[in-house]
């Protein structure tokens, strides 16, 4: 009888060792990645007065996804971006991350090629959301010090209130200190997608990207926050992407993705 427990390991150990060895083959396979964009260094910084999308055009595999791309963004405003989905739109704010590259054209932001700016420097002129809140097992400070670690708790509180959080964090059982569990679990949709929200304002960058920000949230959640983002758009620029129609009620122009992309697609 002594023996039937070590007999009973050995017997599992295959298993074990197979998944132990996928899981490894998986690690090494993402250290193996290179990037698809290079860190860019050594280029002046510069400030942010407008940002445009100069004939772009980007395919992903063999799909044209955006072709001949023209957009103007100027300071200081609030620019809408309709369309249906798969139509590019979240493609449209990654290419102005320089998550991706473009084929052809080019993307610039206060007047110069979005290749020739720093990446540090183009980070710190950008907040970029999307669609989904990526969130981790820690506190709901932690989680929002992401987008600035040196903020204050008085600026993390007005960006909470800005994205109409901060009452429900103060009802959570160690306020801002609480766990949010393994990727945010125990936050809804809604509450996650205001996480994200916050993030956005604390972080405090003249270029605000935002895909589908309101999409999970109550009538009553979403005005709070598009006053909010309408009160930021007097200082800063924001393109907001969105299918609501409510969303759009603060753009001061909106454009459909498929009429500024000749790829054939019907609007």
């Amino acid at each position: 009888m002594s023996s039937f427990g070590p007999t009973a390991a050995l017997a599992n150990l295959g298993s074990t060792l197979q998944n132990t060895f996928a899981a490894g083959n998986r690690v090494l396979n993402l250290l193996e990645e290179t990037p698809v964009v290079e860190e860019i260094q050594g280029k002046q910084d510069i400030g942010f007065t407008r940002a445009k999308a100069d004939a772009i055009t980007f395919t992903y595999g063999e799909e044209i996804i955006l072709k001949d791309v023209n957009l103007e963004i100027p300071e200081r405003t609030v620019v809408g971006i309709v369309g249906k989905s798969g139509s590019g739109k979240s493609t449209l704010l990654k290419l102005f991350m320089r998550f991706w590259k473009v084929e052809k054209g080019r993307v610039e932001i206060s007047g110069r090629n979005i290749e020739e700016i720093n990446t540090v420097n183009l980070r710190e002129l950008e907040s970029f959301m999307t669609q989904e809140t990526h969130l981790f097992h820690d506190s709901v400070k932690n989680n929002l010090l992401i987008a600035r670690p040196e903020a204050t708790d008085e600026e993390l509180a007005e960006a909470c209130k800005k994205a109409s959080l901060h009452d429900f964090i103060m009802s959570l059982p160690k306020g801002y200190d609480t766990s949010i569990g393994e990727l945010g679990d125990t936050l809804s949709g809604g509450e996650r997608q205001r996480i994200g929200l916050a993030r956005v304002f604390l972080h405090h960058a003249p270029f605000i990207l935002l895909d589908e920000p309101t999409s999970n949230l109550d009538s009553l959640n979403e005005a709070v926050i598009l006053k909010s983002l309408k009160e930021e758009g007097k200082d800063k620029t924001v393109i907001l992407v969105s299918h609501r129609k409510s969303t759009m009620c603060i753009a001061d122009m909106v454009y459909s993705i498929e009429e500024l992309s000749k790829t054939g697609r019907v609007s």
